[in-house]
């Protein structure tokens, strides 16, 4: 919960009108829109009621699948997340001054302080009063004289995507300028892996289906034939573009295996190991053709028991590699992603069949 500051004689439900009201509402001046929803006037503001929990990061594909049924990795790494705050820039100077001067001055100042009234920000921004910055050793804030007019650069303002996690109490400073083209050089500043780590949760991918054989119901000790052709999986590469930092970064998730979990344990998979590797060609395993029923499938699933009314649950999930790269020429690696489906199996006892 973000302190309020500033406000004389307004009710608990006035205070939960103004949260509600702040995210995000149109800046001042008017203009295009980011992709938070809150309005910029073409020279990088965004309003302070704009919700700091709303990056303004700029996140687009790039390259592979834009249509059919798609959905976003899970991390193989249970124990990663995305960066749990940052700082970004949301005023110039001049930008600044102007929401001060027509607005109500009611805003966020920080993740996790908000002001009320426009005294707070004209001591601090127009009459150069030292404020508190809200972290752990409650670090004075240096005041700044008529909003640092004529200087450029930008004020930049902590980002949480979720201020309910914890660490993003790490980003305590309240609003700060900098000079135009810097980076500023603290803890949780933006960098390129900042942008490819937020971008990891906006990566879609195709739905992970196979081709079978048979098709929905399987025969006791045969095998069923499972696999993917050429074509079907592509890279897919988002990228992330911070505005007024120059901050870009490419976030690319690449399919290496597909792996099957038969939905019981009375059967074989193949391999033994149930993970079937991508070809160089973007296929996996080799179709099923007439003749094949008694042959071992490079990728599939033996059932060694009937069902019973209950079809099993084949579950299959493609994993996918998942590299960045950035401004400067940073790159690296981000934890493997996952994409899983389920689909009935029956399973019907017959020894012998003509296929």
């Amino acid at each position: 919960m973000r302190p309020q500051r500033g406000i004389p004689a307004l009710t608990t439900a006035s205070v939960a009108a103004l949260l509600l009201a702040s995210t995000p509402a149109g800046a001042v001046g008017g203009g295009g829109t980011n992709d938070s929803g809150g309005k910029t006037d073409g020279k990088g503001n965004v309003s302070a009621y704009a919700s700091a929990t709303q990056s303004r990061i700029k996140v687009r594909q790039v390259k592979g699948p834009t249509s059919g049924k798609r959905g976003n990795v899970t991390s193989a790494d249970t124990t990663w997340k995305p960066p749990a705050c940052w700082y970004e820039p949301v005023f110039t100077p001049e930008g600044l001054k102007a929401f001060v001067d027509k607005s109500d001055g009611n805003g966020d100042v920080g993740v996790h302080e908000s002001w009320f009234g426009k005294r707070l920000w004209t001591d601090h921004y127009e009459d150069g009063k030292p404020e508190t910055n809200f972290d752990d050793k409650q670090s004075a804030a240096e005041g700044y004289k008529n909003y640092n007019i004529g200087k450029g650069g930008y004020f930049w303002r902590s980002v949480a995507p979720d201020d309910t996690d914890p660490d993003s109490w790490d980003c305590g400073r309240i609003m700060f300028w900098e000079p135009d083209t810097q980076i500023p050089k603290i803890p949780h500043a933006p960098t390129p892996k900042t942008l490819a780590e937020y971008a990891y949760n906006q990566v879609k991918v195709p739905e992970t289906k196979i081709e079978l054989k048979p098709e929905g119901k399987s025969t006791v000790n045969l095998p069923t034939w499972i696999w993917l052709d050429k074509g079907t999986f592509q890279d897919v590469t988002v990228r992330a573009e911070l505005p007024n930092t120059g901050l870009w970064a490419e976030t690319t998730a690449k399919p290496v295996s597909l792996h099957l979990d038969a939905g019981t344990e009375d059967a074989d998979t193949y391999p033994a190991s149930g993970e079937c590797k991508f070809k160089e060609d973007g296929s996996i395993g080799t179709p099923y053709k007439t003749g094949d029923a008694d042959k071992t499938p490079p990728c599939g699933i033996t059932y060694l028991h009937a069902t019973s009314g209950k079809p099993y649950q084949l579950k299959a999930s493609v994993t996918w590699q998942i590299t960045w790269q950035g401004t400067g020429g940073a790159k690296g690696d981000l934890p493997d992603g996952t994409f899983q489906s389920t689909q009935d199996i029956n399973v019907q006892e017959i020894q012998s069949i003509n296929r």
